[in-house]
C-alpha cells in the first residue's frame, strides 16, 4: 500500500501525541520501524532527566505504526491491549532512537518490541513490549 511510507506517518502525526513530541519517523514496515526523538525540555522530567512517557511515546508510536503497516488484508484497524516496559538509562540530550519489530503477526493480534537508544552512544535507555488486538469490520 503506497500510503504506508514515513512521509504519510509523520503526516498523520501532526497535531497528535507523536506530532507534539516531536517523533519522527525514519522508516516503516512490515519488518521495522525506525523512528528519532529529541531530547527537549518539552519531554524532560521536573527532575531534569527524560521523562518515561516520553520513551513510551516513542516506542508506542513506533510499534503502533508498524502494526498498521502489517495489518492482514482485510483488517480496518487495531487498538493495544497490553504494554511494558523497562527503564535501564536516561539522557539529558541529544536524540533517542527506537527500533521496533514484530515478534508474533498473527490475525487477531500482533506483538512487537522495541529497543529505545542514546542516538548517539547507542546506550540502551528501554526496552518495550506491546500487544495489539487486530480489529475487523462487523
Amino acid at each position: 500500500m503506497t500510503t504506508l511510507t514515513r512521509e504519510h506517518f509523520n503526516s498523520v502525526s501532526k497535531g497528535y501525541l507523536p506530532g507534539f513530541l516531536g517523533v519522527e519517523i525514519v522508516t516503516v514496515s512490515r519488518e521495522a520501524v525506525e523512528s528519532r526523538m529529541a531530547v527537549r525540555r518539552e519531554v524532560m522530567a521536573p527532575n531534569g532527566f527524560l521523562h518515561a512517557a516520553s520513551v513510551i511515546a516513542l516506542a508506542d508510536t513506533s510499534c503502533g505504526y508498524g502494526c498498521i503497516a502489517a495489518l492482514p488484508e482485510g483488517a480496518k484497524g487495531f487498538t493495544t491491549v497490553e504494554l511494558k516496559s523497562n527503564f535501564l538509562g536516561t539522557t539529558r540530550d541529544g536524540y533517542i532512537a527506537c527500533r521496533a519489530t514484530p515478534v508474533h503477526l498473527g490475525r487477531t493480534t500482533q506483538v512487537w518490541d522495541a529497543v529505545i537508544t542514546n542516538e548517539a552512544t547507542g546506550a540502551k535507555i528501554a526496552l518495550f513490549r506491546c500487544t495489539q488486538m487486530v480489529l475487523w469490520p462487523k
